[in-house]
């Protein structure tokens, strides 16, 4: 049930004994008085919980968010934004709110319906699921102990009660219901207008059930299958709405499919139905020949396979794999889409064409994803001609537009269209003089910054440089730069739209949407100077701040009404807060997480600006340690990777259970300043560069006069991990290191397979971390041995801890041990820390709490000289 608490009270779950003693100070105040800040410790990390944004309600006064914890408490509180009533709501999920402002959500076994204005409340016990029907206010409740679905307006009447049933399945409009019952032996499909309530039609009955409904996006007709009790599917149904119209596909009597196919499920997305309520494209398999004999399961690893074996097993095999087909069920028509040798599927917006792919084309290669021949299809003849040929397979680099006219594609670092219609291909952004590409992800070479969307009907394609959005008809003749963001040095991105995902794919091709530029929509910033926020943008006035300031603002949401905006707002020394913003001078906080944050001594953040060897400026995030005396020097950690000064303005909540035994705000409570330099890596000097960018980050805070030079620690985890092995190889600036997860030897790292994507290791070495644009250490081994740590290890004069886990499928956890035995043979003194049934990072609790322990005493025994830790006395004696 839920409790209601007055405005004035503690909205956070601390243990009974410091709440008890938090309402005593709360009740007796020492006037006069600042309120006492005292030292966090270990015993305090369970008070600190985590917020997340949940719901808006229609009219704006309503929302709902929630507050999660270590110890598995999980809670989700409605707030009035207006009067600041609260209601709390233990453990709950699949939360909405309905049209009329009431309350919905799902309690261990019941549906529970709750109007926070009167405080009233009716549930519904046993229920499984539920759907809600904005346009119609009607909710359907499952009810799976009884098997009966129930149909009623919240709070109102139940108008239907269907008994028997199953499963059902609501329409993207919510306009149809359709949904299964079983009785005395017999399944039928049954379909309900919930404008029309009572208007339920029969679509089909059988003994076999029918599940995994499909519906077009535009909700004018919906797929299913017929499955046996073996689950093994018998036919396929396709149920027109517009007129209503239903097709079954049977294998068993239909010619029109191939006698050795069968239909098949086995992925999510098999069954995708066009928008013209005419075609539904769907998976078929090869049937399978059951054999008694026994075979030896020897793996067989040939050079000459275009993947390895490993790879082959997991993509490859094209010739076993599901088969995308065509039915168009008004001609009776049934075609392949995929082949053995074109097996990769995208469809166009308008699902006319198909752009068909192999991934084996240019393989083998030894880059992550390998270019490819791309070909269009008309599906519907089933003619197919080339599109590209050594295209960027890249799921951002060819996509097509919503309407499906054209194919949009990056090549020659320029953005390209083809007019599936003239079948011409036009650069539409040389003639800009801007660059659409440049370095967003980590540890890759420039890539495009995007293509966002189009907008309305498809008339110009609206695509990112670093910056601004540009908007650019597909001819190319006009061309108009949306956001003024350059001037300012202000990212600009089109905001996410609450509750949808950001990516989605049919089958292999991203799907990205229309918007109306005509029309205002929302956009996201972020500055150069570590300010972020959310700007509305019309056409009239540019971008306007909703909110920007100097702090991490994310999670944007709102109404259908769009008056008010709800926003979550934190800084490294300000926990998340959700706050509600009509304009930047009408803001207010909704609610603010962890306020006992504040009986604590916390450190703050600066933007550090500093300049490597190449006079390049580089950026760096420095945080104090708490309740910072400007007359000491202090200790300091340097943690290391690549890009890090966008988390300048992060919360991080304390906690000893940490995957990577890394957490910013213990160090900084512990006294330490913890240091994020950014690192611009140079190609094929993946080492040297990140040594002259730390080294030259680290110089920059020790001439700021805060930390004692002699008492700096360096600390990295995989990729940091390798970093900090080298650089503690070249200088003797740092008194400790910790290098967790790290590669030591690029000579064999090289012929290693990375486990988790089944991949020989060879691709990082290309175009990604060490960048060395194909070199093998076979033909150029002074390029691996410049940027190895084993080939410098005889420098080695820094305190190494190493750690790994002895299941590590990221990077070979035997590149720990060969750097242990190495410094073993070489009477180096260091520790290796090994974790068994562990990967990457640390997922057992048990382990997390034992390294951050370790991570901590280590930096303790060395910048701070607590010598009491006999684990590092007894080794590095």
């Amino acid at each position: 049930m839920h409790t209601l608490y007055k405005s004035n009270q503690l909205l956070f779950r601390i243990p009974a004994l410091v709440l008890f003693s938090i309402l005593f100070l709360v009740a007796c105040p020492i006037r006069g008085q600042a309120v006492l800040k005292k030292q966090l410790s270990s015993s305090d990390y369970d008070l600190w919980g985590s917020l997340e944004v949940d719901r808006i309600s229609p009219n704006e006064n309503w929302t709902s968010y929630r507050m999660t914890y270590e110890n598995g408490a999980d809670t989700l509180f409605v707030k009035n934004t207006v009067t600041n009533k609260v209601y709390e709501f233990p453990s709950v999920r699949q939360t909405i709110f309905t049209r009329n402002n009431y309350f919905i959500y799902h309690s261990k076994d019941s549906i529970h319906i709750f109007d926070p204005e009167s405080n009233r409340e009716e549930s519904f016990p046993a229920s499984q699921n539920y759907n809600y029907s904005q346009i119609t206010d009607l909710l359907i409740i499952e009810d799976v102990q009884e098997n009966k679905l129930l149909i009623k307006i919240p709070f109102g009447k139940i108008l239907r009660k269907i008994s028997h049933a199953k499963n059902y399945s609501v329409s993207p409009d919510s306009h149809s219901l359709i949904y299964i019952t079983f009785y005395n032996g017999i399944n039928s499909a049954q379909i309900v207008d919930l404008r029309k309530i009572n208007s339920t039609k029969t679509i089909t009955k059988g003994s076999n059930s029918f599940e995994n409904f499909k519906w077009s996006n535009n909700s004018k007709a919906v797929a299913f299958y017929s499955k046996s009790d073996a689950y093994s599917i018998k036919s396929l149904f396709f149920l027109a709405l517009q007129p209503e119209k239903l097709f079954e596909l049977n294998p068993a009597m239909d010619v029109t499919i191939p006698n050795d196919m069968i239909l098949a499920d086995k992925y999510g997305d098999a069954l995708v139905v066009a928008d013209n309520a005419k075609m539904l494209f769907f998976n078929a398999a090869a049937k399978s020949s059951a054999s008694n004999v026994p075979e030896s399961k020897v793996e067989i690893w040939n050079t000459n396979d275009k993947w390895i074996y490993p790879d082959e097993q997991s993509r490859g095999n094209f010739n076993k794999k599901q088969k995308i087909m065509l039915w168009q069920p008004y001609s009776r028509s049934i075609s392949a889409i995929s082949s053995d040798s074109l097996p990769k599927v995208i469809l166009t917006g308008n699902y006319e064409h198909a752009i068909l792919s192999n991934p084996k084309d240019y393989e083998p290669q030894f880059d992550f994803q390998g270019p490819r021949d791309f070909y269009i299809m008309d599906v519907k003849n089933g003619c197919k001609e080339l599109l590209l040929k050594k295209q960027s397979a890249i799921y951002w680099d060819l996509v097509p537009s919503p309407l499906g006219r054209y194919i949009a594609y990056y090549r020659e670092k320029n953005w390209w269209i083809y007019d599936i219609a003239t079948k011409s291909h036009t650069n539409i952004t040389l003639k800009t003089g801007v660059s659409f590409q440049g370095k967003i992800r980590t540890f890759e070479y420039n890539t495009t910054f995007g293509n966002p969307a189009w907008s309305k009907a498809d008339k110009e394609i609206l695509l990112y440089d670093e910056f601004d959005i540009w908007a650019i008809t597909p001819d190319g003749k006009y061309v108009r730069r949306l956001t003024k963001g350059r001037e300012s040095k202000i990212k600009f991105r089109i905001a996410k739209i609450p509750s949808k995902n950001v990516l989605a794919f049919t089958y292999s091709g991203l799907v990205i949407p229309n918007i109306d530029i005509e029309k205002e929509f929302l956009l996201q910033a972020e500055g150069d100077d570590g300010k972020t926020g959310f700007f509305r943008w019309n056409k009239k006035t540019g971008e306007e701040p909703i909110v920007f300031r100097d702090s991490y603002i994310s999670d944007l949401n709102y109404s259908s009404k769009k008056q008010t905006y709800f926003i979550t707002e934190q800084k490294f020394d300000l926990p998340p807060s959700l706050i509600s913003c009509q304009n930047t001078s009408n803001c207010k906080t909704i609610f603010q997480s962890n306020p006992q944050h504040n009986k604590f001594y916390w450190g703050k953040t600066e933007l550090i600006h500093f300049k490597n060897s190449k006079k390049q400026e580089v950026k760096g995030v420095l945080h104090y340690p708490a309740d910072y005396d400007p007359q000491k020097k202090y200790p300091m950690i340097v943690s290391i990777y690549e890009e890090q000064s966008r988390d300048l303005h992060i919360y991080k909540n304390p906690t000893s259970y940490n995957a990577a035994g890394i957490n910013s705000t213990v160090f900084t409570t512990q006294g330490y300043f913890f240091f994020l330099p950014d690192i611009i890596h140079e190609s094929e000097n993946a080492g040297p560069s990140s040594f002259d960018c730390v080294t030259a980050g680290t110089q920059k805070v020790i001439d700021m006069g805060l930390v004692d030079s002699k008492k700096i620690a360096l600390l990295g985890h995989s990729f940091g991990g390798y970093e900090t092995a080298f650089i503690i190889n070249h200088t003797n600036m740092f008194a400790a290191a910790v290098a967790s997860g790290a590669i030591t030897d690029l000579r064999s790292y090289y012929l290693t397979v990375g486990w988790n994507h089944l991949k020989a290791n060879m691709w990082r070495f290309a175009t990604e971390e060490w960048r060395l644009k194909g070199k093998t250490p076979f033909e150029n081994p002074t390029d691996f041995d410049r940027n190895s740590p084993l080939e410098s290890i005889l420098k080695l004069d820094t305190p190494l801890l190493m750690w790994t886990g002895k299941e590590d499928t990221q990077v070979d956890w035997h590149q720990s041990i060969e750097y242990y035995l190495a410094l073993r043979r070489l009477e180096k003194k260091s520790i290796l820390l090994l974790y068994p049934g562990e990967n990457h990072v640390l997922s057992n609790p048990v382990n997390q709490n034992d390294i951050f322990e370790r991570v901590l005493q280590w930096m303790d025994y060395y910048l701070k000289d607590e010598k009491k830790y006999t684990w590092i006395s007894k080794a590095m004696k």
